[in-house]
């Protein structure tokens, strides 16, 4: 039988909703393992050899998060339920299937291989279709510099120097040989419109796809993603120059410009586990979320804790496999919400909000914390208002944390140009430190403007500190206490975190390390299921994982 919890979405959707011909629902289904998927030993069934080396440089190996959801299960899921697969996540370990008949997922009812199931969205007229065009041929122009001049900057100076990005541009870091991946609402003119043609044409939108529809089409919907994307790889020498001119970008749509529903946050988990399989350095996005069409759906403050919800959780997961997340702060601030976002409440996110070219933060940018306590934002950079481009030559102004966090994210992948070896929060951390305010943050400057050349001498330092090392674990596997013995370089204070295989924290707690060896006794609840679970220990910049197995 399946739980009460799941019966009640089920129920609930049977009473409401009447059955047409054309109508579709979305189910999010989660599975209890992975049984069938390929071996972990095996990595290049599914991740790209990019992806495997950016693990490996930061000393980090693929795991049973990497692995597919079992192909077993979404077979018969799909066979039972007469359905159609719209995205699957390996991190949460779960689907959603998209139902003309929402009575049909009764047939799962009684599957031990299912963890649990949610009603997440509702397409009246099935999953809405809309055209895009995917054709432009516009030259491509040579296009050189030397040194920094507004003039070359065109419209884009103000918030160029603000950050001093320019500094990075004349030290040649313009993000080459980095992967952006840009999560939004369309591209619409990305492969037409002047300001684009650089990157269009020389082969640098390296992957696309449409999680919405589940189609390679992103060049025909919003324009929103088309704004975000300028600030970083808009090229119009003395009219307008982003911040990453220079890198390669992956454009996904994760999210429906038609409704606002929680499947939105699945299309992003999909997109995030794209981005790392394809070996993408910085993910940038500035979508965030809190209330949906659906009432019943709606996120309280208490979930924006940055781990809880399932965007929040793909960027944690993202992070601690190499992928740098820049993600917005929303534009909340001072509404009845006032609070960020998630994604942007995710603990490792870089979270960004917005100020105007004076560094005074903007009114609507969304105030911390997170409702765990963490900062947030880190960051402000300037969108109120920021320029961009869109189908034209002409750069016009917006307003919005929208537009400042891609700028991070492009003068973040340029940083990475210059120290590759730099993993994502020893990334984050320089960004910060380098603000204004880093001494004296606040709720809703979060530590301030960023100094990315300042940044970059932060980077440029060797890196002292040794890190936790001679990490052990026993009894493995384990009936009820674990012990954790390791070497820790010097006092500080830890978090230590342990996960399920759907990547849902199963125990959090921080600890005070002393210099030298460190023992620790941790109390596993005593709820947990048989099966394989992973832990993570961090302190500072560094971090330790490792994987158990419950009796």
């Amino acid at each position: 039988m399946f739980p009460k919890r799941i019966l009640f979405l089920i129920v609930a959707v049977l009473l409401t909703e009447c059955l047409s011909a054309q109508e579709q629902f979305a189910f999010r289904i989660s599975f209890t393992d992975k049984a069938g998927s390929p071996p972990v030993s095996n990595p290049l069934s599914f991740l790209s050899q990019r992806a495997i080396d950016r693990r490996a440089k930061f000393g980090l190996s693929p795991d049973g998060t990497d692995q597919p959801v079992s192909p077993l299960y979404l077979d018969t899921v799909l066979d039972l339920t007469e359905g159609k697969l719209h995205m699957t996540s390996r991190w949460l370990n779960h689907c959603v299937v998209l139902l003309d008949d929402s009575s049909k997922i009764l047939t799962l009812q009684g599957k031990t291989y299912i963890n649990a199931i949610q009603y997440i969205a509702y397409y009246p007229g099935g999953l809405h279709i809309a055209s895009g065009g995917q054709s432009g041929n516009n030259p491509v122009k040579t296009r050189l510099k030397t040194t920094a001049d507004p003039a070359w900057y065109g419209s884009a100076w103000p918030q160029t120097s603000l950050v001093r990005g320019e500094c990075l541009h004349d030290l040649g870091l313009k993000g080459a040989g980095q992967i952006i991946a840009v999560l939004d609402d369309g591209f619409l003119f990305v492969n037409t419109a002047p300001g684009f043609d650089s990157v269009y044409q020389s082969g640098r939108i390296i992957d696309k796809h449409n999680f919405v529809l589940a189609d390679p089409l992103v060049y025909g919907y919003g324009s929103h993603g088309t704004q975000i994307l300028s600030t970083m790889a808009g090229n119009i020498p003395g009219g307008y120059v982003g911040a990453a001119p220079d890198a390669s970008y992956a454009l996904y749509i994760t999210e429906d410009i038609l409704s606002e529903q929680s499947i939105e946050m699945d299309n992003f988990i999909a997109a995030t586990e794209r981005a790392d399989s394809l070996g993408a350095d910085v993910l940038t996005s500035s979508l965030g979320y809190n209330f949906f069409s659906f009432p019943s759906v709606n996120l309280t403050y208490p979930e924006i804790d940055g781990k809880t919800t399932v965007a929040a959780r793909a960027v944690n997961f993202a992070s601690a496999k190499g992928l740098l997340c820049v993600i917005t702060a929303g534009n909340e601030g001072g509404n009845a919400w006032n609070f960020i976002l998630t994604p942007g409440d995710a603990d490792s996110a870089l979270t960004v909000g917005s100020v105007d070219n004076s560094k005074n933060v903007a009114s609507n940018s969304g105030y911390g914390p997170n409702a765990a306590g963490r900062t947030k934002p880190e960051i402000c950079v300037q969108g109120a208002p920021a320029m961009v481009l869109s189908s034209g030559a002409n750069p016009y102004a917006v307003n919005g944390t929208s537009v400042a966090t891609p700028q991070a994210a492009g003068y973040a992948a340029c940083l990475l140009q210059a120290q590759p070896a730099r993993n994502p929060s020893q990334l984050r951390n320089a960004i910060v430190r380098s603000s204004h305010l880093y001494n004296t943050p606040d709720n809703h400057a979060g530590h301030g403007v960023p100094d990315f050349c300042a940044a970059l001498s932060l980077l440029d330092v060797p890196e002292t500190e040794p890190a936790i090392s001679g990490l052990t674990v026993t009894p493995n596997p384990f009936d009820t206490d674990i012990r954790l013995s390791f070497y820790n370089p010097g006092e500080s204070d830890a978090v230590l975190i342990i996960y399920d295989i759907t990547g849902k924290v199963v125990n959090e707690s921080k600890v005070r390390l002393k210099k030298g060896t460190n023992l620790l006794t941790v109390k596993m609840p005593e709820a947990l299921s048989p099966g394989f679970y992973t832990g993570r220990l961090s302190s500072g910049s560094h971090s330790a994982s490792f994987k158990l197995l419950r009796k």
